[in-house]
């Protein structure tokens, strides 16, 4: 019913900026409930690391505080992750999540972020 895709993923310097950028197709992005970003890195488990309610409620990791920010545009369809002050142990694969109901929980593809030192 719905499908993600993520874009914005790449390789930049410790200390640069990326925005990674997740479109819904298919389901306006209105009616849903909770929006986040994960990252996985090799190895690791995946973790959270910043979410967005319909309502406007953030969190991010305690990792990423200050640095990162969440956002949606619902007339777009999009949530976005804006990273500034990029580190290396931020070099990970970040997917989107979207939930709707329990039964309407959706993942797009990944974009790798690298960041070198």
């Amino acid at each position: 019913q719905v499908q993600l895709g993520e874009s914005g993923g790449g390789s930049v310097q410790t200390g640069g900026s990326l925005k990674l950028s997740c479109t819904a197709f298919g389901r306006s992005i209105f009616s849903g409930n909770f929006m986040g970003w994960y990252r996985q890195a090799p190895g690791k488990q995946r973790e959270l690391v910043a979410q967005v309610t319909s309502a406007g409620l953030t969190n991010y990791a305690d990792s990423v505080k200050g640095r990162f920010t969440i956002s949606r545009d619902n007339a777009k369809n999009a949530a976005y992750l804006q990273m500034n002050s990029l580190k290396p142990e931020d070099t990970a694969v970040y997917y989107c999540r979207l939930i709707i109901t329990f039964r309407e929980d959706y993942w797009g593809q990944g974009t790798q972020v690298t960041v070198s030192s």
